[in-house]
């Protein structure tokens, strides 16, 4: 693809296939995504792509070095081309532009080899020129405007081709023009390829730049790995290690894939996937990340996954979604680009036209000029880099800051976000609760009390069940029947023939409970921000129990950021009024929404929202699924549940919510870089076209050269590229 023209036809012609669904062109990376729904889709979609003028194939995983080199063979040959182009432009410049600038030089010309002797010398390395490095515009363009379907190829073709079959003319059958107009162009043809050539070479340069941060992600991987092989250790290509075989990372090296530790114990750096300034400390039984480093003594580790089953390789998969997303906005921008060749070619010949019947005489090098420099000037480049670009480089840098967009509706979204919802427990809080106190009604023992409950709590997967679990690890639990966890209120089963409920106080009281015996505790645990939950056994109360969690070190100042940004933050949450309003009060949180049930955050979130909001909920958990589906855009935090992430628009890497305020960074800026593209591009067209048709000529004499019209077409592009390259320097 050479414009965003090209990118706009390939994608309609993916679009008409049968089968195919979802289909997004992006032209500054060359890629195409789409879902296929039956192998001949995916055929008839490749066939398509092939019959519209550009051909693909597959992109896979490893083939991302092939996929470098390949890139880099184009960036080369397209800097030969410039060079072998320039060589052979410069004469021919200097030849007639010299003898246009200097008189002395015309008349040395004169004087020595002739006039007719120079114009044979020009015509003969412009040909050179013209089927050697410039004929990748013919070859392209030419194709494509007889398929109807003209490119920027094309529009270079057609002026290039115009400046030169007239310079030939003149030089071969002077007699069939008028005095006045035997005049060549040749140095106009020959410096329009180069400079375009030059624009497209470093183009081509500043875009290999805009993939970075997925060069960046893949070398995260090791190229090889130390495997068990019949008990003794061998190095081997990553691509050999297997799901369940035993691997050894030593200190210093990155962990080949995800795993288990089987032996050893070491710190392990996260930050370069979780955010996690600091190391974690790995042993027997935890879980080890692909692409992580291992800071300083050996573990042996199982693979768990490996190749496209890793984290990290979900994690590619993640960012080249979002880089190859597309925006609302995209579509009009295609619409436009679109039919703007063909407009070009309109307005070019009408300018011809208009010069031919109203221009001063000779009317021909009127004709010629401007309509070669309309053809020239309009680039649709600038137009289809314009959104792409700024988003590859945008998401990319945000994934490097911990913060992974799932789609492009979220990125354009979340620039206008007004409210931030949090969900509580492992989102502003470590998730993580212990028990901090057991209240036994009169006649029970407090540990016998807490093995009961243990008992049934084994059943569920809530943090506060497991806090109890943990704490009553010492005891003689004893085994529990028909247990059935009840979400957003507690959980029930068998004791030794004794039915067993815990949960919360509202649920306990509903089934007929006394709890005020525990009045007193209750509100004193409750104004310390403690979370409490009660038993009863056989409807009479059997204990209270307070459970308290820590809040994330980064939460006050993601609240603080947010606010400082113009944004509302609220609290939702499933815990006690009081847990939830001391949490709030430590975190500067005015907007609070506590005792709430899972199905009931949605309709807390609607509350909260005004009349015109955009709304983000923060969540991480599987009962945050819905609510995350349903606000506007959903972040996941990314230590939560899987469910919770696959709800979510938006994922943190890490579990520091102070992402939340990096991604609405990342998605103000981007969006305002799309937004100044975009101004930049069309205003462009929209300025010089005229000017280049000789709208300025009736007052000031001036006509915009071909050669200057060429400069500025490629300048364009760069203005575009390099202003989207400055997202790389974005910081949280």
């Amino acid at each position: 693809m050479s414009c965003g023209a090209c990118a706009a036809r390939a994608q309609n012609a993916l679009a008409d296939v049968d089968g195919i669904e979802g289909a997004a062109v992006n032209f500054a990376d060359e890629s195409a995504q789409f879902t296929a729904t039956s192998a001949k889709a995916l055929k008839d979609a490749f066939a398509a792509l092939e019959h519209a003028g550009y051909p693909g194939a597959l992109k896979e995983d490893e083939d991302a070095a092939a996929r470098r080199e390949a890139k880099e063979n184009d960036i080369s040959a397209l800097r030969r081309a410039t060079l072998i182009a320039t060589v052979l432009a410069l004469p021919v410049f200097i030849l007639e532009m010299g003898s246009h600038i200097f008189p002395a030089m015309h008349h040395a010309i004169h004087n020595s080899i002739g006039i007719q002797t120079s114009w044979q010398l020009q015509s003969v390395l412009t040909t050179v020129l013209m089927i050697g490095p410039g004929q990748r515009f013919f070859r392209r363009g030419i194709p494509a405007l007889l398929r109807g379907a003209p490119d920027m190829n094309s529009l270079v073709a057609l002026g290039t081709g115009a400046a030169y079959a007239y310079s030939v003319l003149v030089l071969a059958a002077p007699e069939v023009l008028p005095a006045q107009s035997r005049a060549v162009y040749f140095e106009s043809a020959c410096v329009i390829i180069v400079l375009i050539l030059l624009g497209r070479w470093l183009e081509a340069r500043a875009k290999t730049r805009t993939g970075a941060a997925i060069e960046r992600l893949i070398g995260l991987r090791p190229d090889m790995v130390r495997i068990e092989v019949d008990g003794a250790w061998h190095e081997r290509p990553l691509a050999a290690l297997m799901t369940g075989q035993t691997f050894m990372v030593r200190a210093g090296e990155r962990i080949a894939t995800d795993g288990e530790v089987l032996s050893g114990q070491s710190d392990v750096d996260q930050s370069m996937l979780t955010g996690e300034p600091m190391p974690v400390m790995k042993t027997v039984g935890d879980r080890v990340t692909g692409g992580t480093i291992n800071t300083d003594g050996t573990l042996t580790c199982r693979a768990t996954a490996t190749g496209s089953e890793t984290k990290l390789a979900q994690i590619i998969r993640l960012v080249e979604t979002a880089q190859g997303a597309r925006l609302p906005i995209q579509a009009l921008v295609d619409q436009i680009t679109l039919r703007f060749v063909p407009a070009v070619l309109g307005i070019a010949a009408l300018t011809v036209l208009l010069w031919g019947v109203f221009g001063p005489t000779p009317a021909l090098p009127f004709m010629l000029v401007t309509g070669v420099s309309v053809l020239i000037i309009a680039c649709p480049c600038a137009m289809g880099l314009a959104t792409p670009t700024s988003i590859m480089i945008g998401t990319g840098r945000a994934a490097e800051l911990g913060v992974l967009f799932r789609s492009g509706t979220a990125l354009q979204h979340l620039q206008g976000a007004t409210l931030v919802a949090f969900d509580k427990t492992g989102t502003l809080t470590e998730g993580r609760p212990a028990l901090t106190g057991i209240h036994p009604a009169a006649g029970t023992d407090a540990d016998t009390a807490l093995a009961i409950i243990a008992a049934v709590e084994e059943a569920s997967q809530h943090p506060a069940a497991r806090a109890i679990v943990d704490a009553a690890q010492e005891l003689d639990i004893p085994p529990a029947t028909k247990t059935k966890a009840m979400p957003g209120n507690g959980v029930s089963g068998q004791v030794g023939g004794a039915q067993i409920h815990v949960g919360k106080h509202d649920w306990i009281t509903a089934l007929g409970v006394d709890l005020t015996l525990f009045a007193d505790e209750k509100a004193a645990a409750e104004s310390q921000g403690q979370t409490v939950f009660f038993a009863a056994r056989d409807g009479a109360p059997l204990a209270m129990l307070r459970v308290s969690d820590t809040v994330k070190p980064g939460a006050r100042s993601a609240v603080e950021a947010l606010h400082a940004r113009g944004v509302r933050v609220a609290l939702i949450s499933g815990d006690s009024h009081g847990a939830v309003h001391h949490l709030a009060s430590q975190l500067g949180i005015t907007e609070v929404v506590a005792d709430v049930l899972p199905e009931g955050k949605i309709a807390a979130l609607d509350t909260l929202r005004g009349g015109n909001d955009v709304v983000a909920f923060v969540g991480d958990g599987i009962n945050d699924a819905p609510v995350l589906a349903h606000a506007d855009i959903g972040i996941a935090v990314g230590t939560g549940t899987d469910v919770a992430m696959d709800a979510a628009d938006v994922v943190l890497m890490g579990g520091d919510p102070a992402g939340v305020a990096v991604a609405l960074t990342a998605s103000r800026q981007t969006m305002r870089n799309i937004r100044q593209n975009l101004v930049w591009a069309f205003g462009y067209n929209v300025a010089l076209i005229p000017v280049a048709a000789g709208v300025l000529y009736p007052l000031f004499g001036v006509l915009l050269s071909p050669a200057l019209a060429a400069a500025a077409m490629g300048l364009s592009s760069l203005f575009v590229l390099t202003n989207a390259l400055r997202l790389r320097r974005m910081v949280a």
